[in-house]
């Protein structure tokens, strides 16, 4: 349903005007019945997550060094020797990513935002950032997974295993120790591990088999009871809304998967003529001709956009 987008006639909405766009944002979120987040990647950069800066060298130098891998996103695909090297590597990415405070304080400042109206979340992010900033939970709907769950690699075992206790000992059995906030750090000697103990090695507790991320790669990805019942209150959240005043608020959301939120979000703002779309993001902030009148297309940083809404 979604070809006629691929090659459409887009547009940048109703002004590029910086302050315009802030105004009629502004007034559109005051003035909703409800809002419906659409989160991608862009949001946690946004938020200080980097696969590739200051924390990837801090965390990660040993295996830059050893292994010449440059960042997270590609190390998640090395072949490690052994499935001791692989967790070390997995545990951290884990930490940094789903336990490790965010950086600053963006999603909070977007909870402040949005937390008096009806809203729900529809988001391609599996760092947990949102839960962990305030949202709640049953109006969450996290479609690409979670850092902190686990899945048997038997596909017959349709369930997911919570994860942060033994990513914990993982980066105590490496070395990595806490500093007076309770957050893991490398220690000033650098003395640490490449590898964890071998009865770490996570192990399915209903089959007995190997572990694996929780993460939509390929068809593997189990959807549990929790993420079908997340599917069901969104499911039943757009159903309510598809004729109301709704804000669609994509942020950070590129081309990479877009028919996960973009697309569903063109289309039904195209559907319900109450509706508006706002979209702020880094290169990929347009929507089509048709629903142009009521969109704005932010091309800018979304946390400067955020705090701007706030004040």
């Amino acid at each position: 349903m979604y070809y006629s987008y691929i090659s459409g006639d887009y547009s940048e909405g109703i002004t590029k005007n910086k302050e315009k766009q802030l105004k009629i944002a502004k007034e559109k979120i005051a003035g909703a019945d409800s809002i419906l987040i659409g989160a991608g990647a862009g949001l946690s950069a946004a938020a200080g997550f980097d696969y590739s800066g200051k924390k990837f060298h801090e965390f990660f130098f040993d295996f830059e060094e050893k292994y010449n891998i440059t960042d997270i996103y590609s190390g998640g695909f090395y072949p490690f020797p052994d499935e001791e090297t692989f967790w070390a590597w997995w545990s951290r990415a884990i930490y940094l990513n789903r336990y490790c405070p965010a950086p600053n304080n963006l999603y909070s400042e977007l909870f402040d935002l949005i937390k008096d109206f009806d809203y729900f979340v529809l988001t391609t992010n599996v760092d947990h950032q949102f839960q962990k900033a305030g949202f709640d939970k049953k109006r969450l709907f996290y479609t690409q997974g979670d850092y902190g769950l686990f899945q048997s690699e038997d596909n017959r075992i349709k369930k997911t295993y919570d994860n942060e206790e033994i990513i914990f000992k993982m980066m105590v059995a490496q070395g990595f120790e806490k500093d007076e906030k309770g957050n893991f750090k490398v220690p000033d000697d650098k003395k640490i591990k490449m590898a964890i103990p071998s009865d770490l090695i996570p192990i399915c507790p209903d089959g007995g088999g190997k572990m694996k991320m929780n993460l939509r790669c390929d068809d593997s990805f189990v959807e549990d009871e929790g993420w079908r019942k997340a599917y069901l209150r969104y499911d039943d959240f757009i159903r309510r809304h598809k004729n109301t005043d709704t804000v669609y608020f994509e942020l950070g959301v590129g081309m990479n998967t877009p028919a996960i939120i973009k697309f569903p979000f063109w289309e039904s703002v195209g559907k319900n003529k109450n509706a508006f779309y706002i979209s702020v993001t880094k290169g990929d902030a347009f929507c089509p001709r048709d629903i142009s009148d009521r969109s704005i297309c932010v091309n800018g940083d979304i946390k400067d956009f955020i705090e701007d809404l706030s004040e």
